[in-house]
């Protein structure tokens, strides 16, 4: 049988790759995403592609992710037969193999009787990191329910998240206009009457605003909206401009 973590290479470092046994969603969803895990080393329970075959037919996205999957292992192996330790995905990135999957280990028969593409799935997942001991190895699927069982199992189980955008990357829709009160008089003179109709950003700013954060500054009756052009590191004025005859109501 054969060990993935035998395989003659390493990642960066010197560290031995990671396994991550991919579900039929992950592909349904992004069938690019074995592109997208770096040096790791990918397994492709033969369940998935059982799974595959079902959805490849037709014209919805689904379809189109399920044929375009299978025309890019096509593409990889070139003829090639999958081997020991699998082929290269491509250049920096590592291997993938399609497993033609195991039983649960005797101990966890009894915990899952049904034999559906779920099941068979995890148990790939649970033989692969059994007889990979000094390697991470991680199933990744988009399936709660698989993921529940695969905790209860004890496997190590990973959504795919690179569709996904860190929190702390989306700027709160709050503060995409920050609103100011009380701005000295110099800075009102300086982005309403001056040549540049700019100020300097320190005049409104304790730290250094990012590209395009808009203002709208108030002083008494007085109400400006403002940018911070980057190009320019400064604040400046946003002026009322008419467009084929069409101005705006209000600021």
């Amino acid at each position: 049988m054969a060990r993935y973590a035998n395989a003659p290479r390493s990642g960066e470092g010197g560290r031995k790759p990671k396994i991550f046994v991919l579900d039929t969603n992950i592909i349904l969803h992004d069938y690019k995403a074995i592109r997208k895990f770096q040096d790791n080393d990918l397994v492709i329970p033969i369940a998935v592609i059982e799974e595959l075959d079902k959805f490849k037919k037709g014209n919805d996205t689904l379809a189109f992710n399920a044929r375009g999957f299978m025309r890019d292992i096509d593409r990889i192996t070139d003829g090639k037969s999958f081997g020991k330790y699998g082929v290269p995905i491509g250049k920096g990135l590592g291997n993938i193999r399609i497993d033609p999957g195991h039983p649960f280990p005797e101990s966890m028969k009894g915990m899952f009787f049904d034999d559906i593409p779920d099941h068979r799935i995890l148990a790939t997942a649970i033989w692969v990191r059994d007889n990979n001991p000094d390697r991470f190895v991680a199933l990744v699927t988009k399936d709660i329910n698989l993921r529940m069982k695969a905790k209860a199992a004890g496997m190590e189980v990973q959504d795919y998240l690179t569709d996904r955008i860190e929190e702390d990357k989306i700027e709160n829709s709050n503060k995409e206009v920050q609103f100011l009160s009380g701005v000295s008089p110099e800075a009102i003179q300086g982005l309403a009457y001056s040549p540049s109709t700019s100020v300097d950003w320190k005049m409104l700013s304790k730290t250094k605003p990012k590209a395009n954060q808009l203002y709208k500054i108030r002083n008494g009756e007085t109400t400006l909206c403002a940018r911070f052009d980057a190009g320019k590191d400064r604040i400046v004025l946003v002026k009322n401009r008419e467009a084929y005859g069409i101005r705006p109501r209000n600021d």
